[in-house]
């Protein structure tokens, strides 16, 4: 579609949809915040299945159209190099909360426990890149196998959620102060008009990820960078905004636990739609396509999502620079991993 546009035109509407991707996004967190308030549903739950969901609709709906039009490499980068990317997003959106670290103020295990099943989906994908996949009906074997975990491990949170089995013995200061100001305060909207206006903005981040996807599918071509590395950077940067705009306004309202979950929510589920890609695709599976980039990609993820896990345990309130350690850790092991990527392309 935008193959015969020149560069400057693919550039203009890159960046159109990089914008409206960017507003829905903050609006649909503001929506989701009020409906968490409405139906206690909880901030975790609420981050990792409904925002982590829509965030993701740009990587659907680049996936898709990308793995359709026989760019498997192209589909899976853009999945494998948004994973280390959103965590990145995570340690920078640390920066917006003064006087301790974005970590330490997490009052339940259920976003270490999300890091750690992602930890365990990333490891499933590396494994199948370096040993190869099976076709099953059509579909890799792998990727039926990584949708399975997908689906256990939304039975794991939720249940998890649910049963409260511990909380910390201290809570952090800005987490006790937005329970505090959350006390006796309710959103005047409906759940039904919240819900609508969710899906709204769910419905244009959605229409701008495929834009997004066609025009970053030429964009790789004409710069000349690549599929494997222009997926991994670039469009995984555009296709994160909805992450972006989400985390920031959840930080800024001081819902920290829906920022993490919105993060490792929509790392999870777009792993899962590895298996959406395998479909799509017309020739063999996926994972077998993709080499030592893509297993390198996952292995970034896994180091990111760790050295966060090691900070919810820690919970540490020491900053550098303003951020947690963990966060500036996080930073640096990226921004080396997007050397090593480079190298790779």
């Amino acid at each position: 579609m935008f193959e015969s546009v020149p560069l400057w035109g693919n550039v203009s509407v890159f960046l159109g949809a990089s914008l409206a991707v960017w507003v829905a996004g903050t609006h649909v967190a503001r929506c989701a915040d009020a409906l968490e308030k409405r139906t206690g549903i909880g901030e975790a739950v609420i981050g990792m299945l409904l925002l982590g969901f829509i965030s993701a609709l740009p990587e659907l709906a680049v996936t898709v159209s990308a793995s359709w039009n026989g760019n498997a490499q192209l589909a899976v980068n853009n999945l494998l190099g948004g994973m280390a990317l959103n965590v990145a997003i995570l340690a920078a959106a640390d920066a917006l909360i003064r006087g301790e670290a974005l970590t330490s103020a997490i009052a339940t295990p259920t976003p270490l426990l999300q890091a750690a099943l992602l930890i365990v989906l990333l490891a499933l994908v590396a494994g199948a890149t370096v040993v190869g996949d099976v076709a099953l009906y059509g579909v890799g074997a792998w990727s039926c196998a990584i949708l399975a975990a997908y689906i256990a491990c939304v039975y794991i949170v939720r249940r998890t959620e649910s049963a409260k089995s511990w909380v910390p013995a201290k809570n952090g200061g800005q987490a006790a102060a937005a329970e505090a100001r959350d006390r006796g305060r309710a959103p005047t909207t409906s759940v039904a008009q919240l819900a609508a206006k969710i899906a709204a903005g769910a419905a244009v981040i959605l229409v701008a990820g495929y834009v997004l996807s066609e025009s970053g599918d030429a964009l790789a071509e004409q710069t000349g960078l690549g599929e494997s590395f222009f997926g991994a950077v670039f469009l995984a940067l555009s296709t994160s905004l909805p992450e972006i705009s989400i985390v920031i306004a959840a930080v800024r309202i001081s819902r920290y636990e829906m920022a993490i979950s919105d993060i490792l929510g929509a790392n999870l589920f777009c792993l899962a739609l590895i298996f959406v890609v395998d479909a799509a695709y017309t020739g063999g599976p996926v994972l077998s396509e993709v080499g030592a980039f893509s297993t390198f990609a996952a292995l970034l993820g896994i180091a990111v999502t760790a050295l966060f896990v090691a900070g919810l345990v820690e919970r540490s309130h020491r900053t550098v620079m303003g951020m947690g350690v963990d966060s500036m850790t996080v930073i640096g092991t990226y921004a080396a991993g997007l050397g090593v990527l480079y190298g790779l392309r």
